[in-house]
């Protein structure tokens, strides 16, 4: 896997960056030299050709000047609710008017913790982000606290951020903090803290560190533990972590040349996650059987099309994990389909070009190669 630091930043396909609301809003509203310099490091990236999700902070801070609530006390869920919702307009125009000298539109995505945690919702919010990021727009995420509760809520960013990064395959997600990185212990009162430049792997002796070491970092609800818990999420799901000061202008062009930062490297890659994932974690809810031409495909890393599948059993919805077995019933692998089973079965045998005048609308192959992990023994 290559570096973050430096130009391995550059190379990343899919960037996430958390953005806290210390740095989003200032003293009378949303800090607008911030943002448009921001902005322009995020134009600078987006210029190379890399797609780049944003997860910001700030409706709630926002919300509350709107609402005249009081700062002197922590609010109410009601109050928080309300303030989300009267901050969130401000919030998105807020961004919309960064980008919008570069060329470059925003777009909005309220997630709960069940979006990203149910699979059918996660696999819908992945595709709402996905088709944003194909279109060129800049996706925009906060927690939906308009609606979520104490039970159900995420309660900070950086999980929120890894778990986004998680769903679209990010290569690097980047937490931007009021200090530039790890350190052994809180380089504020300790003179002889070590900044950590670089963790190969997160350990208990690591994690215990942002317990003491910076235990104050972080605004909002966050801080170094919560962003060391996001970039174990993070890690697993094959995307390295940067945690790196956000109060400089251009926060990802300091990293690039240098600037203090830590690192954190993947366990994996997404990829290989994602699979895994799929492998492993998922109940199957039906099967298909797939002819000899369509098996000998798939062992090749091919999708599988319709017109391989012979059979289909199972009561199971589009976006549901099945089965794959081949004439003898030896499992090949076990993918996510994109039709649900009354369709499946109407559409079996089909060649790509006739499932829409079957069906009234197409979704491609019954199952695409991306969304198929191959049994051990068949990927051997």
């Amino acid at each position: 896997m290559a570096s973050v630091s430096g130009g391995g930043l550059a190379r990343a396909r899919r960037i996430v960056v958390k953005v806290g609301s210390a740095l989003v809003v200032g003293e009378d509203g949303p800090d607008r030299h911030w943002l448009g310099a921001f902005a322009a490091d995020l134009a600078r990236v987006r210029a190379r050709g890399q797609q780049v999700l944003v997860v910001s902070s700030g409706a709630v801070a926002l919300g509350r000047r709107r609402l005249a609530l009081p700062r002197s006390r922590k609010l109410t869920l009601p109050e928080k609710q309300a303030a989300a919702a009267a901050g969130q307009s401000a919030l998105m125009h807020a961004w919309e008017e960064a980008l919008e000298p570069h060329g470059l539109a925003a777009a909005q995505i309220l997630l709960t913790r069940d979006d990203t945690e149910v699979r059918r919702r996660w696999l819908n919010a992945r595709a709402t982000a996905e088709t944003l990021l194909q279109l060129g727009l800049v996706p925009v995420v906060n927690e939906n606290d308009t609606v979520v509760t104490e039970e159900i809520r995420y309660g900070d960013n950086d999980r929120l951020a890894a778990r986004a990064a998680q769903m679209i395959g990010a290569d690097v997600l980047v937490l931007l903090s009021d200090v530039d990185g790890l350190y052994t212990a809180d380089p504020r009162s300790d003179p002889d803290a070590q900044h950590l430049p670089r963790i190969e792997r997160l350990t208990p002796e690591i994690e215990a560190m942002a317990g003491g070491a910076n235990a104050a970092a972080g605004v909002g609800t966050g801080g170094m533990a919560t962003k060391l818990a996001a970039a174990r999420i993070a890690s697993a799901a094959g995307c390295a972590t940067v945690i790196t000061l956000g109060e400089r202008p251009s926060p990802l062009w300091a990293v690039e040349h240098g600037e203090r930062a830590t690192v954190i490297e993947p366990s994996t890659t997404p990829a290989a996650a994602y699979k895994a994932w799929i492998a492993g974690s998922l109940a199957p809810a039906g099967a298909l059987t797939a002819d000899a031409g369509a098996a000998a495909a798939l062992r090749r890393g091919k999708s599988l099309l319709a017109a391989g599948v012979k059979g289909v059993e199972g009561a199971f919805d589009k976006g549901d994990a099945v089965v794959v077995r081949d004439e003898d019933g030896r499992e090949i692998g076990r993918g996510i389909v994109r039709y649900d089973a009354p369709d499946a079965a109407r559409i079996c045998g089909l060649k790509s070009d006739a499932i829409e005048a079957a069906i009234g609308y197409s979704e491609g192959p019954m199952i695409h190669a991306d969304d198929l992990a191959l049994a051990a023994h068949t990927a051997a």
